[in-house]
């Protein structure tokens, strides 16, 4: 089966500096320096400092938000469409996310594209879920690859067209996106947009596996048990549907007993 990436994504950026030197980090950060203030705010989120604070987190964020930092407007907007610290607000997510995607932030592109292909907040609209996902996607995001992928193979807000659906996955894939290997793989064990060929869907199963992706860690299973594009091996098998089962995949729970 093959999935969109759905998952609205904090802009995380780099700690490096925060970890080498966090007193630094929080004198700059009281002193109005909008970068640290976004780092302050992923450490609090994260809970890579003392505490896990959301409270902490979101005014980080909303003063490095009003300074233009737009890693910070959509770490900001993520906030308040999840309830993070604050009650949910889809509208002043979407602000948020809009003031970002006006500054060309690629991660802006992706979550905007999100919040229209779901429905939260706006009234679902796949043709703007497209635009967001193909702004995103051209920009080289590989979770906004994927999602342009997947709107090919549905034929959502577009024709469905699976040799382009194939194309994205493999832009996201190659951009190391787990759900853009497990779709490409899906593709090349059903042979569609591509030759069938095993190996190759074994091969980004696998990848996609090791990254956490619990839809290939099934099909990898699957893979197992049937002998393709490896040789048959039900303990194997078994493995990796009871790795997929401990994360609560029905599919997986039933495939394990």
């Amino acid at each position: 089966m093959r999935h969109a990436v759905t998952v609205a994504l904090l802009l995380l950026g780099s700690l490096f500096s925060w970890a080498r030197d966090p007193k630094s980090i929080h004198g700059l950060a009281h002193y109005g320096h909008f970068f640290e203030q976004n780092q302050l705010g992923i450490v609090s989120i994260l809970g890579i400092g003392p505490d896990y604070d959301p409270q902490q987190a979101l005014q980080w964020f909303e003063q490095a938000a009003h300074k233009g930092n737009a890693p910070a407007q959509v770490s900001l907007a993520v906030m308040y469409a999840n309830g993070w610290g604050t009650s949910p607000n889809y509208g002043k997510a979407l602000h948020w996310l809009r003031t970002a995607a006006e500054q060309g932030y690629v991660r802006a592109y992706y979550n905007l594209g999100v919040l229209y292909l779901q429905g939260q907040g706006v009234s679902r609209d796949y043709v703007e879920a497209l635009r967001f996902f193909r702004k995103g996607a051209d920009a080289g995001d590989p979770g906004s690859q994927t999602n342009l992928g997947y709107m090919y193979d549905r034929g959502l807000g577009v024709a469905q067209d699976s040799k382009i659906a194939a194309h994205w996955y493999r832009k996201a894939a190659e951009g190391g996106d787990p759900t853009g290997k497990n779709n490409l793989a899906d593709m090349y064990l059903r042979g569609e947009g591509v030759s069938q060929d095993d190996a190759t869907a074994f091969r980004l199963f696998q990848q996609a596996a090791s990254q956490g992706q619990t839809g290939a860690r099934i099909k990898l299973g699957y893979m197992y048990a049937e002998g393709r594009g490896v040789d048959k091996d039900p303990e194997m098998a078994a493995i990796w549907y009871r790795v997929a089962a401990r994360l609560g995949d029905p599919d997986a729970i039933r495939a394990s007993k």
